[in-house]
This record gives C-alpha cells, sequence and structure tokens, in this order.
C-alpha cells in the first residue's frame, strides 16, 4: 500500500457518521419530550440511518482520507456502512414489538443502536490503530449497555457482566498488541507500517510478532472466534433476541473490516506467520462451533454456535488475502445479516411476554399451525448450513475459490467437512418443525414490521443465492 498524501480534514467523507451521531443526539433529547410511546423515535431513528446510507455515496473520486490518512472512504467502507445500515435498521424494526412486548421503554435503546452504527462505520474507516481503538471502545460500551439493557431481567444482566468483564480484558491484549506494533514500525497508520515492513524498516521482528499475536486475540474476541469465544452463547441467551441478532451481524462486520485492514493491507509481507495462525483459529472455530451447535436445546445458543462456526468461514477469506478475498467477505457478510437477521425475526415472532418460545421443543409441529413461518425459518437455516440455490452456498462458494485459488486446499477440505456437520443441527430444528406433532398452541406476535423483516430477508437470501452477480461484481471493486 502506498503512502498517499491527503488533506487534513474532509467533511464530505465524514458525512456519514455526522448525521448518524446528530440522529444519536436528536433521538436521546426528543426522548426527553415525549411519553410512553416510542413511535417517533423508532422513526427517527430509521431516517437517520437512510440519509446515512444516502451520504455515504455523496463523496466522488474515491478514496478520500482524512486527518492525515487515518480515516479512509473508499468502496470496501462503503460497501461494509451500506451492510450496519441494513443490520441497524433490522434491528430497530425487531425492537418495535420486542420492547412493547417485554415492557422495555427506554429511548435511550435506539440512541444506543445508532451510536453504535458510528463505532463501526469509524471502525471501517479508519486507516489507524488508534482510530480502530477509538471505533472498537465506542461499538464495545454501547453493547455492553444494550445487552444489559433488561434490569430487571437477571440473565440480561448477568450477559452484560460477563460481556463487560470479558471485554474489558480482550481489550488489553488489543491495546497492547497496538503498543508493540508502533513500538516496532514506529507508527499507528496501517499505510506507513506497510511501507516499514517493505523496506524493512522495523526495531525488531519479535516484538512485531508479539504485536500481531496480541492483536489477534483481541480482534479474535471481539468476533467470537475460537478460543475467545467463551462469552457468545451465555451473552447471546441473555440479551434482548433483537440485540442478539445485532451484535452477530454489524458489529461482527465491523471487527472483520479492520482485521482484513490491519493484516491484509498493512503486513502483507508477514503473511507466512498470520495465515499459520488465522488457519488454526478459523479450523478450530468451525470444529467448535458446529459440535458445541450439536448439543444445544436452546435456539439462541444454537444460533450463538452456529455465528462461531460461520466465523471460522470467514476467516478463510482473509487468509486467502486475494480481491476474491475480499469480495467474498463482503458478500458473505451481506447474505449472512440476511439470514441471520431472518431467523432471530422468526423466534422474536414465535415469543410472546413471559415465555420466548426459545427450547427447540417449542418449534415442533410448527409447520402444521403456521406453514409459512415454518418454510422462513426452513429458508434461513438452510442458508445458514449453504444449501444451493441459497445465499449461504454462494458465499461459501466464493470464499472455497478464493482459498483455493491460494493453494489453502486443505483449508477447504476441513471447512466443507464443516459444512455438512453443520447441516445437522440445522436439520435437527427443521424436523421438528415438520415432522413432530405440535407440543403446544402457538400465539405468534404478527406484528407489521417484525414480518416486514422476514420478507426482507426471505427476499435478500433469494436474491444473493439465484442472482449473485451484480452484488460480487460490486464488492469485487
Amino acid at each position: 500500500m502506498d503512502l498517499i498524501p491527503a488533506p487534513s480534514i474532509d467533511l464530505i467523507s465524514l458525512a456519514p457518521a455526522l448525521v448518524l451521531s446528530v440522529f444519536g443526539m436528536g433521538v436521546l433529547i426528543l426522548d426527553l419530550f415525549i411519553g410512553k410511546d416510542k413511535s417517533i423515535l423508532v422513526f427517527m431513528s430509521l431516517l437517520g440511518l437512510f440519509l446515512t446510507t444516502v451520504v455515504t455515496f455523496a463523496k466522488g473520486g474515491l478514496p478520500v482520507y482524512s486527518f492525515q490518512g487515518s480515516y479512509v472512504v473508499d468502496h470496501f467502507s462503503i460497501f461494509f456502512i451500506f451492510i450496519f445500515a441494513i443490520s441497524s435498521a433490522l434491528a430497530i424494526m425487531l425492537s418495535v414489538n420486542y420492547n412493547r412486548q417485554e415492557n422495555i421503554k427506554v429511548g435511550e435503546y435506539y440512541s444506543l443502536i445508532l451510536f453504535c452504527t458510528v463505532g463501526m462505520i469509524i471502525l471501517a474507516s479508519s486507516t489507524d490503530l488508534i482510530m480502530i481503538f477509538l471505533g472498537i471502545e465506542i461499538v464495545s460500551i454501547c453493547l455492553y449497555i444494550l445487552a444489559g439493557i433488561r434490569r430487571n431481567d437477571t440473565r440480561s444482566n448477568e450477559a452484560a457482566l460477563k460481556y463487560f468483564l470479558l471485554g474489558a480484558f480482550a481489550t488489553g491484549f488489543l491495546l497492547y498488541g497496538m503498543a508493540l506494533l508502533y513500538g516496532a514500525t514506529g507508527s499507528t497508520q496501517l499505510m506507513k507500517i506497510a511501507l516499514a515492513l517493505k523496506t524493512g524498516k522495523v526495531v525488531s521482528k519479535p516484538l512485531l510478532l508479539m504485536g500481531a499475536v496480541l492483536l489477534i486475540i483481541g480482534f479474535g474476541f471481539k468476533v467470537a472466534s475460537v478460543p475467545f469465544h467463551m462469552w457468545a452463547p451465555d451473552v447471546y441467551q441473555g440479551a434482548p433476541t433483537p440485540i442478539t441478532a445485532f451484535m452477530s451481524v454489524g458489529p461482527k462486520a465491523a471487527v472483520l473490516a479492520s482485521f482484513f485492514r490491519v493484516f491484509v493491507h498493512a503486513m502483507p509481507d508477514m503473511a507466512e506467520s498470520w495465515v499459520l495462525v488465522l488457519s488454526i483459529v478459523a479450523v478450530l472455530s468451525m470444529f467448535v462451533g458446529n459440535l458445541g451447535a450439536i448439543v444445544q436445546t436452546n435456539i439462541k445458543r444454537l444460533l450463538a454456535y452456529s455465528s462461531v462456526s460461520h466465523i471460522g468461514y470467514i476467516l478463510i477469506a482473509l487468509i486467502a488475502k486475494n480481491s476474491l478475498g475480499s469480495a467474498s467477505l463482503l458478500f458473505y457478510l451481506l447474505a449472512y445479516a440476511f439470514t441471520t437477521f431472518g431467523a432471530f425475526a422468526i423466534v422474536i415472532i414465535l415469543g410472546r411476554r413471559g415465555d420466548e418460545k426459545l427450547e427447540i421443543d417449542n418449534y415442533s409441529g410448527l409447520a402444521y399451525r403456521h406453514p409459512v413461518l415454518a418454510l422462513c425459518m426452513a429458508i434461513f437455516l438452510m442458508s445458514l448450513g449453504g444449501l444451493p440455490p441459497l445465499a449461504g452456498f454462494v458465499g461459501k462458494f466464493y470464499i472455497f475459490s478464493a482459498a483455493i485459488k491460494e493453494g489453502h486446499v486443505p483449508l477447504v477440505v476441513i471447512a466443507v467437512l464443516n459444512t455438512a456437520v453443520s447441516f445437522y443441527y440445522y436439520l435437527k430444528v427443521i424436523v421438528y418443525m415438520y415432522m413432530r406433532e405440535p407440543a403446544g398452541e402457538f400465539h405468534p406476535t404478527l406484528a407489521p414490521l417484525s414480518l416486514l423483516v422476514v420478507a426482507i430477508a426471505v427476499f435478500g437470501t433469494l436474491q444473493l443465492g439465484i442472482f449473485p452477480g451484480p452484488i460480487i461484481s460490486l464488492a469485487q471493486q
């Protein structure tokens, strides 16, 4: 990566983060003047996300750098901002009826989602270790609060406390790794780090390697890769279900964007070292995630372990470190957003106050009582498993193709075997829905916005699976 001189600040390139920050503060202030009905906050939050998406495309002549090259708007970050906007909008739409059902009447709920999205935008656009750390902290603080937003629920409190304690511990590794990287190269900017590695101007190679390892630990915790995944099942189970869906998509995508920039863009000259470590982490994530999901009886814990295994697949795109790898990373994350939000939307629709129906047994006979909901859930689960012609299959196909292109055939073989294993627990839920007698009455909450999320997710899953060409072409830019 060449060092590019840049103007200090470009306000147009900062517009997405600035617009969303203004709306986040606006939601907070407006909450002071309204009653218990938070509908206007929902509208204002969705409007903020829409305008953020619009202004994202307002800048031509990309890439554009700000803050002396520490912040960049390029095609890579724009695609991620699009994913973040979709994820946050779907989370807010799912939250409307859920919050009413669970008696969550705090207006800061929506502003926290917006501020978390601001942190995600900063993460995806940062080309400096200090900016990356700032983005991670904004995202993390918002998620700690959102995980424990149900203050009267002990499981929610437990989830928030575990997430906070382990997150603070992992942040120490991340920050120390950044300090070592700065000590070895003399800079926190990714372009200057890449230049130092390319020209051999590294103070200490062991210091550099140790910094890279600590960064992998820090990033690994944030994306819940093995062996740094221990927080995920408990936090996913205890957090409000819309927040569980949100944190499994948006924040992870943001951290993966930084992960990609730091290792693929800034450290290509020491790829032999970090590729081996990431390969081990990817294999462990796939095996532990899939084997852990097999024994789960709680649908949220099952999806938590499933997300761990998906991180294993996604890391293969980083390991491939080629143009197809970066395109497949973007495509897979977009496909994963639709399928994950769709699955959690069905979980929310089937639940009710005091009984969220989170056990797999609760899905027995769903196809007999509500065949459309069962069909949608089956589509999402099969896409997560990687069944053609759904989005999950196409995403895995591109990732595996990128890895084979770079000669990582054994890694792809392991990933394919793990994909086959994953069908066991995805099919288990489908078997309960279609081949078991109903265990009880279903009283789904057919709220319009929740049904709209399901419809959007089904459309996105089928569209990306059957007609992937336009999106993968866009991602390859």
